[in-house]
């Protein structure tokens, strides 16, 4: 018979830890595939525990496929073998640094890996428990609102709340001019199909967030870029571009920008909206930082009045990357159309996220959250940027906001080549080439300052450095 021992942890179950140790077994070879596991009572015996206890543990190990019931014979190990844990796998260094490279590396690290190069905060740095609170509500909420679909155009209620929250910051946008969607993200995904042909035009930043030039490549767009700078696209360029590629689409960050944390100035605002409208250019303005904001910089959409800006925003940064949920603002009938889209890539809304999302963001304590959270951003920014600079690493600039530093190496010094040696020693970096069509961000890096305060970065980065330098 099998002999456990079962640590008995705080904060779970009897029945996850019966379940986690079996799998730890298994994953360890010490159950190989075919064994057959004690029974009910007697493992119930052996560990002191109710019979009930040990059912629960069996059935959710084979609802997992982990084992097998076989009736009238007992339990046993599934016979295939049990995936690798990706702890206990290495880092896959021969991943080419492209698009995709960061977002791979950062979603499949292990909880012990340090992710500098990552896009979202500490689960830490995040509203819990004002999530559980508004899962408790949801607990109690009635049949419809945690089973039936949500409408195509969303949670009416949430609409209205980010309606007022949009003129905040000088966006007139009734809520019938807001659909919701499943992220930032999907909102992008859905402007595409619904914009763009493939062989169509798109113009972004240099640099840019990378999943821009994943996501154009996926609808099979032109991609065309322009050099950013610390007020806006270079505006002379931006003209040149315009003029000679006739881009459909120009997709950017107008408050806080991805990578640079730099903000548009009212003056590049106006340029790049008088060009939009000589030239028939339709802007998807990404908004998905600005509750990060100390005081709102100027937004497109307030300028145009959504007459040639698309706004997208999201939760995903500042509640939570499990509950997503993002929203698109524009006109009345590209809402529709959107609408129609939506049904046949999607069905119906997420109606679930969405009262999650209305029931924390109504929640009194959002605010206060937000306003402690800007403030350790701030703290963290001055920190880390402090600590890089003693490296040799130059910030391009000091952001006003934000959790991004995009920085320089010092001479000489490949960030991809220094990523990939950091990965061996579990750290995820943010490579510039990432984030620039043209490939001219070899030296530079992109740093979250509330992933990068842990002193075994620096320590790493100075041993890398010391040995490239």
């Amino acid at each position: 018979m099998m002999q456990e021992t079962i640590q008995m942890n705080e904060g779970r179950t009897r029945v996850e830890m019966v379940a986690a140790t079996i799998r730890q077994r298994i994953a360890g070879r010490s159950l190989t595939p075919g064994a057959k596991l004690p029974s009910v009572r007697g493992l119930a015996a052996t560990l002191k525990l109710s019979t009930s206890t040990v059912v629960d543990a069996y059935e959710r190990l084979a609802a997992e496929g982990a084992i097998l019931a076989r009736p009238g014979s007992g339990f046993y190990v599934a016979n295939q073998a049990a995936p690798f844990a990706l702890a206990e796998a290495g880092p896959k260094l021969d991943r080419a640094v492209d698009p995709f490279w960061i977002s791979r590396q950062s979603l499949e690290a292990g909880a012990a890996d340090l992710k500098p190069g990552c896009g979202w905060l500490p689960p830490s740095w995040l509203p819990g428990d004002g999530m559980r609170r508004g899962l408790r509500t949801l607990a109690r909420a009635d049949g419809p609102a945690l089973a039936d679909y949500g409408s195509p155009l969303g949670l009416p209620q949430l609409r209205q709340l980010i309606s007022r929250r949009m003129g905040e910051r000088g966006i007139e946008a009734s809520p019938d001019q807001i659909m919701l969607a499943d992220s930032g993200t999907q909102a992008i995904d859905l402007l595409c199909r619904f914009l763009l042909e493939p062989g169509d035009t798109v113009l972004v930043d240099d640099p840019c967030y990378f999943n821009f030039h994943a996501l154009l490549r996926a609808h099979r767009a032109k991609i065309v870029s322009v050099p950013y700078t610390a007020s806006g696209p270079d505006i002379e360029l931006f003209a040149q571009v315009v003029a000679d590629e006739r881009p459909r689409l120009y997709i950017t960050n107008s408050a806080i920008h991805n990578p640079t944390g730099a903000t548009l100035s009212p003056v590049t605002a106006h340029r790049v909206l008088k060009l939009a409208d000589q030239f028939d250019l339709t802007i998807i303005e990404d908004d998905i930082f600005a509750d990060f904001e100390h005081t709102p910089a100027p937004r497109l959409a307030a300028f145009d009045g959504l007459e040639r800006v698309i706004h997208i925003g999201s939760f995903s940064k500042t509640l939570s990357a499990s509950a997503r949920c993002g929203f698109v603002v524009a006109k009345p009938e590209w809402i529709d159309g959107l609408t129609d889209l939506k049904i046949a890539t999607s069905f119906g809304g997420g109606r679930l996220t969405a009262e999650l999302v209305l029931n924390v963001l109504s929640d009194g304590s959002y605010r206060k959250h937000m306003e402690t959270l800007r403030h350790r951003l701030s703290r963290a920014m001055s920190e880390v940027s402090a600590r890089l600079k003693n490296l040799g690493i130059t910030p391009w600039l000091e952001p006003q906001a934000g959790m991004f530093l995009w920085c320089r190496l010092p001479d000489g010094i490949d960030a991809a080549d220094v990523a990939r040696a950091a990965l061996e020693k579990r750290i995820v970096l943010a490579p510039g080439n990432a984030f620039s069509l043209s490939q001219s961000a070899t030296n530079f890096m992109r740093f979250n300052v509330s992933q990068t305060l842990d002193p075994c970065v620096f320590a790493v980065l100075g041993d890398i450095l010391a040995r490239r330098g």
